[in-house]
């Protein structure tokens, strides 16, 4: 992680879970890490309970990715703060119970719009800052087993995921499509897709939990996950990591 002192480190999502886990452990590896978040509160928390030598290591940012003039005003934010984003966590994710049939539309939109376009809106933020700067840095985008396989329905229960496996679907295929362009534009910067099997963090279903609470991975789990494909030397690319707890049956 030498090559990352001092740099910039942006993660969505900031707020809880999997992305609360990144920052601690960016902040410990010597980044500076601005935490985006909807509830910048909690971010606010996290700072107060670094060590006093590194709380400013650690920016909260008010940011809902699914919003275009809320992530425009976040970035600026950054930009003009800090110089530029050398690396994107792309965490932020939501997920709504209710079925595809029936549920409330503006429930999918709302998921896939922070699922899919906030990746797409702060990864078109953070690749423009790196370009400019040549600076070869490293995308990665947290997506879930979901997003190359539907667990099997469980059965007398309605499957209740909707759209939220598609929309990881998606990111299996955004972290393609994202390679092809890095390479094509003439950079070396790098992408990742990272997909945990079930972790215990707020996103999860209680009837997923019920079924899965023996088998669960930790958010720190994830975060360990990340570091080391962060750690990894330039002609080395972690394309994709799929993570599942030991005894998974899912």
């Amino acid at each position: 992680m030498d090559r990352w002192q001092n740099r910039v480190a942006v993660v969505t999502g900031a707020s809880s879970g999997i992305g609360s886990a990144i920052v601690l452990d960016l902040v410990s590896a010597g980044l500076v890490v601005v935490g985006l978040a909807r509830r910048v509160e909690r971010v606010k928390e996290l700072q107060k309970s670094l060590p006093a030598d590194r709380k400013d290591k650690l920016v909260p940012l008010y940011c809902d990715v699914g919003n275009e003039a809320s992530v425009k005003e976040a970035f600026d934010v950054i930009e003009e703060k800090l110089g530029g984003i050398d690396i994107l966590i792309n965490n932020a994710g939501t997920l709504h119970d209710g079925r595809l049939v029936d549920m409330p539309l503006s429930l999918v939109q709302q998921t896939v719009q922070t699922n899919i376009m906030g990746i797409v809106m702060c990864t078109q933020r953070a690749f423009a800052s790196m370009k400019k700067r040549n600076f070869d840095g490293h995308v990665v985008l947290i997506n879930s087993i979901l997003g190359h396989k539907l667990f099997a329905p469980i059965p007398g229960k309605v499957p209740e995921m909707n759209v939220y496996p598609p929309t990881k679907h998606a990111v299996t295929a955004l972290t393609e499509m994202y390679r092809q362009e890095f390479l094509a534009l003439g950079t070396r910067i790098k992408i990742t897709s990272v997909s945990p099997g079930v972790v215990d963090t707020e996103i999860v279903p209680d009837a997923l939990r019920d079924v899965a609470n023996q088998t669960m991975l930790k958010a720190e789990d994830i975060s360990r996950a990340v570091l080391f494909t962060l750690s990894t030397p330039p002609n080395m690319q972690v394309h994709e990591m799929i993570i599942k707890p030991t005894g998974e049956l899912l």
